[in-house]
């Protein structure tokens, strides 16, 4: 649950500036967020995680300790090992990377269905460009966002059981200990199988009812 909070958080936050890069009138933000979104989608999940955990981290801690070696001569830091970094920790930004390029494609196309025309009239009643995007163009948006925004929520449950390839104590990697242990695989992986049913089913029921919500109140506001 940890995993799956603090990765689809930083996952919607990255989709996000990814989304309204790829929207920007600069052409080297919108070929950057492009690249980003084509190049992440192409790789499995469970291949970047890998690359993250055992090319990315030790790769990051080279480059920070070159860049902090006259600190480290002068005793102000300390060089950075591998293991300083979790195995939690890279199975959670690895989780955030591979599924902000999933976010970011739901978010430009929620804005994108926005009628022009509203925006149109915000900008010739004189609002600048952020008030367009806070006042009228997410608030409708957000309409369209939520249902797939809860569908990859949902997912990011299920595929954070894949940190246990990295020896992440989640549960399938508890249910594969004890599993190990008792030999009792059926009823263990049987267990572990049940529990991720009752979080996704109990997820998915809990999120149609706000869509419902949301729809009604969107319709009343509509005859109001």
């Amino acid at each position: 649950v940890f995993v799956t909070l603090v990765g689809f958080a930083f996952a919607t936050l990255i989709g996000l500036v990814l989304a309204l890069m790829g929207l920007s009138r600069s052409l080297v933000l919108r070929q950057v967020s492009r690249f980003y979104v084509e190049i992440i989608r192409g790789v499995p999940i469970l291949v970047l995680l890998f690359y993250i955990a055992f090319v990315g981290a030790p790769g990051f801690v080279l480059a920070w300790n070159w860049l902090t070696l006259p600190l480290q001569e002068a005793g102000l830091v300390d060089a950075l090992r591998v293991r300083d970094i979790s195995l939690m920790w890279r199975a959670i930004i690895s989780l955030t990377i591979g599924y902000s390029a999933f976010i970011a494609e739901v978010f430009r196309a929620g804005i994108l269905s926005v009628d022009e025309g509203q925006i149109e009239a915000a900008e010739a009643l004189g609002l600048s460009r952020f008030q367009r995007f806070r006042f009228i163009v997410m608030p409708q948006a957000l309409r369209t966002i939520l249902p797939p925004l809860g569908n990859d929520f949902v997912a990011m449950v299920k595929d954070s059981s894949l940190v246990s390839v990295l020896g992440v104590a989640d549960l399938t990697q508890m249910g594969k200990v004890y599993a190990s242990g008792s030999f009792r695989f059926f009823e263990t992986y049987s267990i572990v199988a049940y529990i991720y049913l009752l979080l996704t089913v109990g997820l998915s029921l809990a999120l149609r009812a706000f869509e419902r919500r949301l729809r009604k109140a969107g319709n009343n506001g509509g005859h109001g």
